[in-house]
């Protein structure tokens, strides 16, 4: 599981992506998509096209650390996840 960081404001509401071209085999593509992550975030939006999945989030406390996760399976049946760690900044 590959783990990406970034910063986002508590007041925030904003887009995320994630891109698995480079994991993806062949002409496998993504079929399904799930993100998850702690009650004090709203995850909401869920989409995705052949190699990327986006998500909106929304919320959070100034100075704590939030991880959400995406975990999708291909039309070929793999299965992985992919986290972002956010910690949250006042902006």
């Amino acid at each position: 599981m590959a783990t990406f960081y970034a910063t986002k404001d508590p007041n925030s509401d904003l887009d995320y992506a994630v891109n698995w071209g480079d994991w993806l085999v062949g002409t496998d593509t993504i079929a399904t998509s799930t993100w998850t992550g702690p009650t004090d975030l709203t995850i909401y939006g869920d989409s995705h096209g052949t190699a990327t999945t986006t998500t909106w989030i929304s919320g959070g406390t100034s100075g704590e650390v939030y991880t959400v996760t995406n975990m999708v399976q291909t039309a070929g049946g793999r299965i992985d996840e992919r986290s972002i760690e956010f910690t949250m900044v006042d902006k």
